[in-house]
């Protein structure tokens, strides 16, 4: 069967074909591949044609598709039973895991997804600091719940609107936005409002392509934060045990009061995390009254791949210096041939994580990436599919870096950005 075919069939009873929007390559003008199998580096799809993955499952791959390590700790734990509903000693384990090298973080609790993990945080905040809104940064995607699908509005950002149908204004209007990498819009709008409950930021921002927050304007941020008596959230659902071991944390030193972690913590089964200080995390049903629950929070299947995908993490001392080299060759190598041929490009790197915009000008926040040449990322996703490269499918999402790539990948690479860049 063609992708084409089975995108048509899936569109007859999956709505819009797809079970995550951008899957669906509408963004590239074309229909999405459909995966048969992964191994390393590569998949290849249905029609058998092999591609080098820098999607990697959108980040929680850093070992690749099929690792034995993951695989073999995924059927241990299937062999004993694939959910409980009832605590295990995995969950325990993964726990130590995780805080063992967060000092400011003491207890964790685990959920499905990324939404979760963000949505779970924000209650939390809120019951802690008994306030009601909570400001965001534009370009900064937190998951798809109600609170967080709203974006600025015209002038000041203080009137804001649902960035989706079903969102009610009534909501969206306990719900912030400010400007990324700008601490004068998080000033006004504190002025403004008393009743802040959190800030909540990817410190690298993951989903407006790769940005990092400047170290200055996070370190602005703690004190306005601690002024406010808000709570600062560090979502790190991509950038956890990718930007380094320990994510942001490890670039930045920062020490947020609660960090949601996802992707890599569930070696790529479902599963993410909120964690916090104790007096924070204490309010948490059963002890306290802000409820959270999940059925299949804590998944066997899941704690077996994240001990597994974290572990062998924390061993390879120069794996993320390893993935950071690899990323600097591939992004600098593209810059390089963009500029050979007289194409408008930023790129920038942080760990294993690389991005990429076609423009001139630097990108330090959301407004600056929508002026980027939205068709030609469009032509060059479309020739590098040809070429056998498999990127993500919009201009608005990061690459990925894994450790089954090495020099060669990254020339092979390089040789289809060449290819291609000569034939947009």
């Amino acid at each position: 069967m063609t992708n084409k075919k089975a995108f048509e069939q899936a569109c007859k009873i999956i709505a819009g074909g797809v079970n995550s929007p951008v899957r669906a390559f509408s963004n590239v003008e074309s229909e999405p591949r459909f995966i048969d199998h992964g191994k390393g580096a590569y998949i290849v799809d249905i029609e058998g044609n092999s591609y080098i993955d820098y999607v990697q499952s959108w980040g929680p791959l850093l070992f690749g598709h099929c690792d034995k390590d993951i695989q073999k700790a995924c059927q241990n734990a299937l062999k004993k039973g694939s959910s409980f509903g009832a605590p295990t000693l995995l969950e325990t384990e993964l726990a130590n895991l995780v805080l063992s090298d967060f000092p400011h973080l003491d207890k964790i609790r685990f959920v499905n997804s990324g939404t979760e993990a963000t949505m779970s945080a924000i209650r939390l905040a809120r019951g802690f600091t008994k306030k009601d809104k909570i400001l965001k940064f534009e370009g900064c995607y937190h998951g798809h719940s109600d609170s967080l699908l709203v974006s600025a509005g015209s002038g000041a950002a203080t009137f804001n609107t649902p960035s989706s149908l079903g969102v009610l204004n009534e909501i969206a209007k306990f719900t912030l936005v400010a400007k990324y990498n700008d601490i004068q819009s998080v000033k006004e709008l504190f002025a403004q409002h008393q009743d802040i409950a959190c800030v909540i930021i990817e410190p690298i921002a993951g989903n407006m392509g790769l940005v990092p927050a400047k170290q200055e304007f996070l370190e602005d941020l703690v004190q306005i934060c601690k002024a406010n008596e808000t709570l600062l959230i560090f979502d790190e659902v991509m950038s956890g045990y990718r930007a380094s071991y320990l994510g942001s944390y490890g670039i930045n030193h920062i020490e947020a009061d609660i960090v949601t972690f996802g992707k890599v913590i569930g070696g790529g089964l479902p599963a993410a995390a909120f964690a916090a200080r104790t007096e924070i995390m204490d309010i948490l049903s059963p002890l306290g009254g802000v409820y959270q629950a999940g059925t299949l929070s804590g998944n066997p299947l899941a704690m077996a791949a994240g001990i597994a995908s974290i572990s062998k993490a924390k061993k390879k001392k120069d794996l993320y210096e390893k993935l950071a080299k690899l990323a600097k060759r591939l992004t600098q190598g593209m810059k390089k041939i963009a500029l050979e041929r007289g194409i408008p490009l930023q790129t920038c790197y942080v760990g294993s994580m690389f991005g990429y915009f076609f423009t001139e000008k630097i990108v330090e926040n959301y407004q600056d990436a929508l002026k980027s040449d939205l068709k030609l990322f469009s032509k060059f996703h479309q020739k590098m599919l040809k070429n056998g490269i498999y990127l993500a499918p919009s201009q608005f999402e990061t690459g990925f870096i894994c450790s089954k790539m090495n020099n060669k990948i990254i020339d092979t690479t390089l040789e289809a950005i060449k290819e291609s860049f000569k034939q947009l």
